[in-house]
């Protein structure tokens, strides 16, 4: 936590917390041209960092609402000074900064901006090129130009889907050392294509063998004699071996065809075929309950919002989405992290396309394991460690980058593991919204209105990046402490 307070200043003398006698103590007038100067130059460094900050209108030098120093047409220093300690502030009374008091204005749309541009752009008259030229910008920073331009190709698509094809596979052997999960992976086309054809196959080669041994034997030569012992009675064909091995291999069992005990091979075949049967039924009655049952139908009830919302939350600029679960089975031990997709190049000149970096959503403090019985929004501080410190709301539309969200849980029905995925692109940003609460009280439990999942409201949000807003936070830090020593400096004359 001490990483995330702001540094004190270096010269303590100076800016220090508690009062200290200088050696040289400053006339008032030094001090106010010192105090005035600073000001000057604390305002210019806000207007630079934050040019969408604007302070209220102020009548005579006076903030409307505060308390305001005794009219007087000398300057504040001329009428606080040592030699006429004649005049004291009245008793309970405070003094306020005039520019420390300031409530910013903050215009958090976009639209707001290019409206304010072109009404610029029409006031000043400029020739006709330059006025071509003017418009050509302005339609390109149109929301639906700029979707245009935005149509690329995605990582995870928003069910989740990963828009990777893996090709030149050597050695594609591997996949039939593991051809329980090779068969549960195919599309239900092929896995029924493959679950029909086990027990065809066997079927007929079983019998081919059958009618094989039965031709061999004599069988079907002497079909029709009452003195000849076959093999495997009624099988005198073909289509009665295919259904002798049907009827062997499901235990049908009609009893007009049977093995003799005149025939060892018969008894042989017939064993080696109910042992090859019961290993097809284990395999695929398995892999159709697996395919059935699978964790990855549970993950369609879990939703996540369409949009990503960027607005201040106690006081630091936040990353928000939101997550829900239709079910009311419930996912047990349920987490949830985020990960950034985006190219970049090193400081030795390396190219890495689609580099991951984790993105902080409560790991450190728990906030990321989720009790999902309600739609819960779930935040990313973006403090000093996350990648979208330097980011603004301008350089959000030039950059190009994806954040994927992974949910887990164990599913509470059948205890497998459950994974939920989604994905957020630059332009699924939204700056200055937040989500609009969906839950209300009724009689005896609360109600969840998933109509308002999706919906957002717009809020101030200043457009400058976090880091800007850290800075602009430190130099009024500053500059409040430099200003209580300069009133201290003022009321010490009227001090008893």
């Amino acid at each position: 936590m001490l990483a995330y307070l702001p540094r004190p200043p270096t010269d303590t003398s100076q800016y220090g917390t508690f009062c200290q006698k200088p050696e040289l103590p400053p006339t008032p007038g030094a001090l106010a041209e010192d105090s005035q100067q600073q000001a000057g130059t604390t305002a210019a460094k806000r207007s630079a960092l934050m040019p969408n900050y604007l302070s209220p209108p102020r009548i005579g030098s006076i903030v409307p609402g505060e308390p305001s120093l005794p009219p007087s047409g000398g300057s504040v220093a001329s009428q606080h000074r040592p030699s006429n300690p004649s005049w004291c502030p009245p008793a309970g009374a405070r003094w306020y900064p005039l520019h420390a008091l300031s409530v910013p204005n903050i215009p958090s749309s976009a639209r707001g901006k290019t409206l304010t541009r072109s009404a610029a752009a029409a006031a000043v008259p400029a020739p006709e090129g330059l006025q071509s030229r003017r418009r050509k910008l302005l339609e390109e920073d149109s929301p639906t130009v700029q979707a245009s331009k935005r149509q690329r190709q995605r990582y995870v698509t928003k069910v989740g889907k990963c828009q990777v094809n893996l090709g030149n596979i050597q050695e594609k052997k591997r996949f039939l050392s593991d051809i329980f999960t090779t068969i549960v992976d195919l599309k239900y086309r092929w896995f029924l294509f493959v679950f029909m054809m086990c027990y065809i196959v066997t079927w007929v080669v079983f019998g081919t063998i059958y009618f094989f041994d039965a031709w061999v034997r004599g069988d079907v030569g002497h079909r029709g004699d009452p003195e000849w012992r076959p093999c495997i009675e009624n099988v005198d064909g073909f289509v009665s071996a295919l259904l002798f091995s049907v009827e062997s291999q499901r235990t049908i069992g009609y009893g007009s065809r049977m093995v003799t005990a005149d025939c060892a091979e018969g008894v042989v075949l017939l064993m080696a075929q109910s042992i090859v049967g019961s290993m097809i039924d284990a395999l695929m009655v398995g892999c159709m309950f697996v395919k059935i049952s699978r964790p990855k139908k549970r993950a369609q009830t879990l939703i996540f919002s369409k949009n990503c919302v960027v607005s201040r939350r106690d006081e630091q600029l936040c990353l928000m989405f939101r997550v829900g679960d239709l079910r009311e089975s419930h996912m047990v031990d349920a987490k949830i992290r985020a990960k950034l997709i985006k190219s970049r190049q090193t400081a030795e000149g390396e190219f890495i396309p689609l580099e991951q970096s984790e993105l902080n959503l409560g790991y450190d403090t728990g906030e990321d394991r989720l009790f999902l019985v309600e739609p819960q929004i779930i935040c990313h501080v973006i403090n000093r460690h996350s990648p979208f410190w330097d980011m603004s709301a301008e350089s959000l539309r030039r950059e190009q980058f994806e954040i994927i969200i992974i949910l887990e849980g164990i599913v509470e029905a059948t205890g497998m593991t459950c994974q939920a995925r989604t994905s957020y692109t630059e332009d699924e940003i939204l700056w200055g919204y937040r989500f609009e609460p969906c839950m209300s009280l009724e009689k005896g439990a609360f109600r969840v209105d998933y109509s308002r999942f999706e919906m957002t409201f717009e809020v101030q949000t200043p457009a400058a990046s976090a880091k800007e807003l850290h800075e602009l936070q430190e130099l009024e830090q500053q500059e409040l402490s430099t200003l209580s020593l300069y009133w201290d400096h003022l009321l010490q004359p009227c001090a008893p």
